[in-house]
């Protein structure tokens, strides 16, 4: 029986590290822990990285920082319309 762990980052290793450019940005991408969001690199490119939510292909951020501050703001925006969503059912 396998069990899944709470954190999705640690399925995601990069074990050609070494021969990466390291100019290239993060080339490991970004996962968060309930691996909802993540950001991949975009082939082709040394610093594009694509955003998928959900298996959803979402957009194609500039460099690393982008996409990470992108993911963090629409987790934000999910969170305040589930609590919306929620005190609306509530005052039904």
């Amino acid at each position: 029986m396998s069990r899944v762990p709470s954190d999705y980052r640690k399925f995601y290793n990069c074990p050609n590290e070494g021969i990466l450019d390291p100019d290239g940005g993060q080339p490991e991408g970004y996962v968060t822990k309930d691996g909802s969001w993540a950001a991949i690199p975009v082939m082709g490119s040394k610093k594009k990285l694509g955003i998928l939510h959900n298996g959803e292909w979402m957009k194609i951020c500039r460099n690393y920082n982008e996409a990470v501050s992108y993911i963090k703001k629409q987790i934000v925006i999910e969170k305040k319309q589930l609590k919306k969503k929620s005190l609306s059912e509530k005052s039904l």
